[in-house]
């Protein structure tokens, strides 16, 4: 089952952020800190409480996966379309329970969800060599918006 977060979940969001961190760390140690997470407990209590960032668990008596999302909408802007979009801050499904389709269902929910709100897109951003989340990305129908690069000195 799929459902929003909340704050009996943050335990196990803290135990699925360090998993994500781990494979960050390992992808580029030059930037991610080994053994942390993005967010603290009080951060994550406070985004529970915060409509345009959703948390979305699968959960089938354990939490095996989340994703957040964050809903932006431009309007009225000088250059820019007036569009609303909800961005994919991070998806994970635990390591033992890959290759169960849990990240499809997550996703599938993500979008469902996105249309039913009246975005137009659905946005993430995903570190070049995770090729396995370019994979799942790309087998969801995603395509590259734009890339980021850079140098380093």
């Amino acid at each position: 089952m799929i459902r929003q977060a909340n704050i009996v979940d943050i335990p196990r969001l803290i135990d699925l952020l360090h998993q994500v961190d781990m494979v960050h760390h390992r992808l580029r140690p030059d930037l991610f800190k080994p053994n942390t997470t993005k967010y603290s407990e009080q951060e994550l209590a406070l985004l529970l409480n915060n409509e345009t960032k959703p948390i979305f668990v699968y959960d089938e008596g354990d939490v095996l996966g989340y994703a957040f999302c964050q809903i932006a909408e431009v309007k009225n802007d000088r250059l820019l379309q007036d569009r609303k979009t909800l961005y994919i801050d991070d998806l994970c499904v635990d390591e033992s329970a890959r290759g169960k389709h849990i990240g499809k269902a997550l996703f599938d929910y993500v979008r469902d969800y996105a249309k039913s709100i009246g975005c137009h897109a659905i946005t993430l951003n995903v570190w070049e060599g995770n090729d396995s989340a370019i994979r799942f990305y790309q087998n969801m129908g995603m395509h590259p918006q734009k890339i980021g690069m850079e140098i380093n000195l």
